[in-house]
């Protein structure tokens, strides 16, 4: 495999705001379509117009993609996907632990563990489930 696996998030009518979140967050380049900006608008119903049909942010190596629902039924908010990220200074973990968690949840708070590292389980407020790890710190 060439690349590697790119995570892809559902979102329920605030796909938009959630990726401006993570540009801010993580910085890169964010590109969002809506449906009504899209080609393929035809084939959804006005009233789906300002959902997004496809977003994505890349830094680097780092890139993940997310769309609304567009229509697809309900999100069920699931605890099968997980974005996990390899922190490179006690800063950037400290900080992305503050920002990830605030409206969120704390599942596991950010505190060294027995293999050696500073770990942390996060879910943010987009119901996003994050774990955010620093080898050695």
């Amino acid at each position: 495999m060439k690349n590697p696996a790119q995570p892809y998030l559902h979102f329920q009518d605030n796909c938009k705001e959630a990726m401006q979140f993570y540009q801010e967050l993580f910085g890169g380049e964010l590109e969002i379509m809506p449906i009504g900006a899209s080609p393929a608008k035809e084939h959804f119903p006005e009233n789906l117009h300002n959902q997004i049909l496809h977003a994505s942010l890349s830094n680097g190596d780092f890139k993940f993609m997310a769309s609304d629902m567009c229509g697809q039924g309900d999100l069920m908010q699931g605890n099968s996907v997980q974005l996990s990220l390899d922190c490179d200074s006690k800063e950037e973990i400290d900080h992305l632990y503050e920002e990830l968690s605030e409206g969120g949840t704390v599942v596991q708070k950010l505190e060294p563990q027995f293999w050696g590292a500073l770990f942390a389980m996060v879910i943010d407020k987009f119901g996003v489930r994050w774990m955010l790890s620093l080898e050695n710190p």
